[in-house]
């Protein structure tokens, strides 16, 4: 069988990686998981700075699911280059970087540094981050600030650019097809749905930050239906995500479009979920006597051999 995909010029040996803020930076799950199994290991979002996220409570458990609202805490770049990548760059797995900013300058500026990065197979620009410059509106929810952010990410680094799309927009599709046409290799999607939760008790919101994503199993339909709308509009690779547990989830989302796919929630849940997901698929292939993966890309669609 060949599980080999190739995700905007990322070349994974199969199409099982990590979502962004729910692995770390790989070497906490390293006594779970064997990192070298997986298609491809994609680190907590990293800025320019370090930052402290935000006041806690910020976690939030909901039916089927969970709120977060983090608040992109980490080390920042300079330490994620020094300490984090050399980890792991002995494991024989493509690190894929996400990166966030408050500017389209912050973008580029990341996106120069971690061009000179060794062990650096490409960069996931998260453009739901809020554009301070234009009071707080989120990058991905304005297609043209979307655009500007992956224009800047493209001229600043030779590395694959992966745009990871909101949901929280009236068209994803649009704005897939806008973010491709500003350079980008790849999307990713999706990042999670913005939710609350309310302490009835204490007649307040549970989370300091009032507002939070929300992710896992509950929000899986509406990632499913975000892949098989941006693949009909773009001709880029999709990663899929979305509450991601099983092979079942992940067939769901290949045979909507996406080339990959992304476990997130779930790690939290079963700290070996993405070996789980990979030996499914794995099996689900044996089983009904597929030779390879890329059959299947797109497979509700009626096509296949696009990943």
């Amino acid at each position: 069988m060949n599980l080999a995909v190739n995700i905007g010029g990322i070349r994974m040996k199969n199409p099982v990686t990590t979502g962004s803020g729910t692995f770390g930076f790989g070497r906490e799950y390293s006594s779970f998981v064997d990192l070298n199994r997986l298609g491809a290991v994609v680190i907590k979002g990293t800025t320019l700075l370090p930052r402290p996220g935000n006041p806690t409570p910020r976690i939030a458990e909901t039916p089927a699911g969970m709120l977060n609202a983090i608040g992109l805490e980490n080390p920042g770049v300079e330490a994620v280059i020094e300490k984090h990548l050399p980890y792991l760059g002995q494991f024989d797995v493509p690190v894929i970087v996400n990166i966030a900013g408050d500017t389209p300058e912050d973008y580029a500026r990341l996106a120069s540094r971690l061009d000179r990065a060794p062990g650096v197979a490409g960069l996931e620009v998260n453009i739901s981050c809020p554009n301070v410059k234009k009071g707080g509106l989120a990058f991905g929810s304005d297609p043209s600030s979307a655009a500007e952010v992956i224009r800047e990410v493209r001229a600043a680094t030779r590395l694959p650019v992966i745009a990871k799309l909101s949901p929280n927009v009236t068209s994803i599709a649009a704005v897939a097809e806008v973010v491709a046409g500003a350079g980008a290799d790849a999307v990713s999607l999706i990042n999670t749905l913005l939710g609350m939760v309310i302490d009835v008790k204490g007649k307040r919101p549970v989370l300091a930050n009032v507002m939070g994503g929300l992710s896992g199993p509950a929000v899986r339909p509406v990632a499913v239906r975000a892949v098989w709308q941006v693949y009909q509009a773009v001709n880029i690779p999709i990663i899929g995500m979305g509450g991601i547990t099983c092979a079942e989830d992940a067939l769901q989302f290949i045979m909507a479009g996406a080339g990959a796919v992304a476990v997130g929630m779930a790690n939290f849940v079963n700290p070996r979920a993405t070996l789980d997901v990979l030996e499914g698929i794995e099996n689900y292939l044996r089983d009904n006597n597929i030779r390879d993966i890329r059959e299947l890309i797109g497979a509700a669609h009626g096509s296949g051999i696009r990943g």
